[in-house]
């Protein structure tokens, strides 16, 4: 199974109810502790002296596959956003509930929560591609972290439907952010995808 649902992008959600949090979602990130039930590793500073955080979601493994080549490349911490509740373990089941989040807005709650998301200059935000757009557990993580005056690299993978416009998503999201060139990773490359990484990584002026 692929971390992306891809299929046919949506017709883009008018700006009031995407960003509409849901209160469910306002529930959980009170009543959640931050860093619960998700994967946290750090690693030395990237040689170009700014501290990177990778911040990915992924339902399957490959968008976690690109993210770990991304730590390996470059350092920092690396960070996988978990969700209150999963997903059908049932693709179609998922790609289903997917559509209906990103139609009507809602974001699910999620128990990521990281208190110094202030001390990064660098973030990497990884998604699988549903309906042509970041998954709503990005959504929501970007939703409830202020990345203002951030740089933000988007990592996604796909079965076709490369970055679709989640990198224009993300700007909406945090509009006072930097977004950088994005990546793009067919699921199935996932595994190989190093050189692709770090050519990347060069060409965004990460890595040398």
């Amino acid at each position: 199974m692929n971390d992306t649902i891809d299929t046919q992008p949506l017709a883009d959600p008018s700006r009031r109810s995407f960003l509409k949090l849901s209160v469910a979602g306002l529930l959980a990130s009170v009543a959640i502790p931050a860093f619960s039930h998700q994967s946290w590793a750090q690693g030395a500073a990237p040689a170009t002296g700014r501290k990177v955080l990778v911040v990915y979601y992924s339902r399957s493994g490959n968008t976690r596959e690109v993210a770990s080549q991304i730590h390996q490349a470059l350092g920092g911490d690396i960070v996988e956003i978990q969700t209150v509740s999963p997903y059908p373990a049932d693709y179609k089941e998922t790609t289903t509930q997917a559509k209906q989040e990103l139609e009507s807005g809602f974001k699910p709650p999620i128990t990521t929560k990281i208190a110094d998301i202030a001390s990064y200059d660098v973030v990497f935000v990884g998604s699988p591609n549903w309906w042509g757009t970041i998954a709503t557990p990005v959504m929501t993580f970007l939703t409830e972290h202020d990345l203002s005056g951030k740089t933000i690299a988007p990592f996604i993978t796909h079965e076709g439907s490369a970055l679709g416009r989640s990198a224009a998503d993300i700007g909406k999201l945090c509009p006072k952010a930097n977004i950088l060139e994005g990546l793009a990773v067919r699921g199935k490359s996932a595994k190989s995808a190093q050189d692709d990484v770090a050519a990347w990584l060069r060409k965004l002026g990460l890595k040398s």
